[in-house]
């Protein structure tokens, strides 16, 4: 038929998770260098342990959500993919790319459209959202509320580092406690995903009378996800996690809110600069706060 597409949506397969990979630091590093701005450093492609990671964890995703994972497909291969996971009565997207040079052809709609499907029922809705104009109207007029994002990165010196105590290295016997603290938090928890990423990262937690929380630290130092029920309990953690920093080598703290200026007067303190990115897309919830969330996972 004259103007059908010539491409097709289908459910994700295993089998796609090593081009699904390979496409993702494709268009993520060109979005990067589209939009870097010129006092940052030019981005680095996705290196093989990265690559591998993220590997891991779609796998992980299309495990315990096959429905709300799809890929585009034309003549050539994949061009494009979306993965999306419910957790209790939250819907997430994950990952959401088109191959550059694509847009325009309605693959991203059909993938999104896809992946909004899986999040039927439940009530509410988070994405971490680049800074690309076609994705961004896309969550917009799907009913997400736009905030924008920023992220602190720079190198931390080791005089800049307070004492934390009473933070201590935390195992998979705490994901009760971790569970409990997304609810408080966030509105849902993480669940099966954290018995993923116990595995995958180093886990410092704090459990007091006065406050609760955790944190995944990154293998170069930060947090690759931070959660705690007040503010103290979250700088606590997330010193903690900049302490695993080199001084040598520069350290991000990104997907932060205006509401977690908690975090902001922490990188600040330790002579990080502060910079905007992206935005963190919500559908009927407010912004978690103490949160800084995960690319994948949020």
């Amino acid at each position: 038929m004259p103007g059908s597409p010539d491409y097709y949506v289908r459910p994700m397969t295993q089998d796609d998770v090593i081009g699904v990979e390979r496409l993702t630091s494709e268009a993520f590093h060109d979005l990067d260098v589209r939009t870097h701005r010129p006092h940052l450093p030019a981005p680095a492609p996705r290196s093989p342990e990265k690559s591998v990671n993220w590997q891991i964890r779609v796998r992980h995703m299309l495990e315990h959500d096959a429905g709300g994972c799809f890929v585009a497909e034309d003549a050539s291969g994949l061009i494009g993919a979306s993965v999306s996971l419910r957790r209790e009565l939250m819907w997430i997207l994950a990952t959401y790319v088109v191959k550059p040079g694509l847009q325009g052809r309605g693959v991203g709609r059909q993938l999104l459209d896809a992946s909004l499907q899986h999040g039927r029922g439940c009530l509410r809705g988070l994405i971490a959202a680049s800074e690309d104009p076609p994705a961004v109207r896309r969550y917009r007029m799907a009913g997400f509320t736009l905030h924008p994002a920023m992220y602190l990165m720079g190198r931390v010196p080791r005089e800049a580092l307070p004492v934390v105590e009473r933070v201590r290295a935390g195992s998979a016997s705490d994901i009760d406690l971790m569970n409990s603290v997304d609810r408080q938090t966030r509105e849902a928890a993480h669940g099966v995903d954290h018995e993923l990423l116990t595995s995958m990262y180093r886990l410092v937690v704090v459990d007091r009378s006065t406050g609760s929380g955790y944190a995944y630290v990154e293998p170069g130092g930060g947090p690759y996800l931070l959660a705690a029920t007040n503010r103290r309990t979250a700088a606590d953690l997330l010193w903690e996690t900049l302490a695993a920093s080199s001084p040598e080598r520069s350290v991000v703290v990104g997907h932060v809110t205006a509401v977690n200026e908690w975090a902001v007067d922490v990188g600040m303190a330790a002579r990080m600069d502060l910079h905007t990115a992206g935005y963190l897309a919500m559908r009927r919830m407010k912004p978690p706060m103490p949160y800084l969330p995960s690319g994948h996972f949020l």
